[in-house]
């Protein structure tokens, strides 16, 4: 049992971000739509208990060691191992310029400070620690995480009980707000292609990870339930923090943290503590996302390594100032549609490694 917990565990881990604890995501993708908004989380809850399933489960199969190597196998062909390669490339960049943004929304949200101060910081923090190699300062910040967890459940149960807006009224509210999709696409209604782009999205963020994650377990039938159970409580935070951001959403509709607004609501001195953990998360996710990116090109050490580090986050601090609601509502829906590539590869890969197996099998009886 400690097995299957430490794994759903970490799949929540790896996916939640600072985009999810904010609420911003939960805001654009989910409540946008309205009462349709929540049919739509329960649907992504659906989809990221399979997919986190089928990623622990195909990582314990192929004993993955390599995220190059588990990317390529997962995909079958060469062509399209290529394309999702690109796309999780893209997916660290844009992810970790949206996290460095995310980090100005914070003290200029909570403090009134300008957002510069705090983009700078985050990138000066980010470029020392990846430099610097400082796994102990990520561990740490990445305990975090349980925290984030109880403080969704308490925050949704506050801002229901506290609802004091007719439905009607907060349906309304939320159906004027920014949304990734605008309209219908492939004759899918706005609210379930935005669910599935959200989930797209957010494989092709953790997907790396959850593949190596599951390599390091020997038994399928443990990786396949951790995966599945941290794939239900991934959603089920989805369903809550969108029901707390839906029965609030014409006091937290106009701002970049609408979670930090809800806490901070509730008492300052919560909202300061609630602010320190968004930054954490920020950060982790930064490193995450940076040093993934470096490691794809580059050799931890180098000379390379560290021209790269530093031209990365260079670059990152000039795109962030775009700012960070507008960011994430251009990478984000971009990336979960070029993420479809990947939910492809992962739908059809354990057709394809079953007929693989049947072959070799075959070959060695012959």
């Amino acid at each position: 049992m400690n097995r299957i917990l430490k794994i759903a565990s970490a799949f929540i881990g790896i996916i939640v971000g600072a985009g999810f604890a904010s609420g911003q995501e939960i805001l654009q993708y989910f409540t946008s739509y309205g009462y349709a908004g929540t049919i739509g989380a329960i649907v992504a809850t659906a989809i990221f208990a399979y997919m986190g399933m089928m990623l622990t489960r195909l990582g314990t199969r192929m004993k993955a060691t390599s995220h190059k190597e588990a990317i390529y196998t997962v995909s079958g062909y060469k062509w399209l191992g290529f394309i999702v390669d690109c796309v999780i490339i893209f997916t660290l960049f844009g992810v970790g310029v949206v996290m460095i943004a995310g980090a100005g929304s914070i003290p200029s949200q909570q403090f009134g400070l300008p957002p510069v101060f705090g983009i700078i910081l985050m990138s000066v923090l980010v470029v020392a620690t990846i430099l610097l190699n400082v796994e102990k300062v990520v561990n740490i910040i990445g305990s975090i995480t349980p925290f984030l967890i109880g403080s969704v459940l308490l925050i949704a149960a506050y801002s229901v009980a506290t609802m004091d807006t007719s439905l009607s009224e907060l349906d309304a509210t939320a159906k004027a707000q920014d949304s990734v999709v605008n309209g219908s696409f492939l004759l899918l209604p706005g609210w379930l292609l935005s669910a599935i782009n959200y989930v797209s999205f957010n494989i092709a963020v953790g997907a790396s990870m959850a593949l190596l994650m599951g390599g390091t377990e020997k038994d399928e039938h443990i990786s396949s339930i951790g995966g599945l159970l941290g794939g239900l409580s991934l959603g089920l935070m989805i369903v809550l923090s969108h029901l707390a951001i839906f029965s609030q959403v014409d006091v937290v509709a106009s701002v970049d943290m609408p979670m930090l607004k809800l806490v901070a609501d509730i008492s300052p001195g919560l909202g300061l503590l609630f602010s320190l953990v968004l930054f954490g998360m920020i950060f982790n996710t930064a490193v995450s996302m940076f040093f993934s990116l470096a490691a794809r090109f580059t050799t931890f050490g180098t000379k390379q390594h560290k021209q790269f580090v530093f031209i990365i986050g260079a670059v990152a601090l000039g795109l962030s100032f775009v700012g960070f609601t507008d960011l994430v509502s251009i990478f984000y829906p971009l990336i979960g549609y070029m993420g479809l590539f990947l939910i492809f590869a992962l739908i059809t890969a354990p057709f394809r490694l079953k007929k693989d197996k049947a072959s070799s099998s075959e070959q060695r009886s012959a």
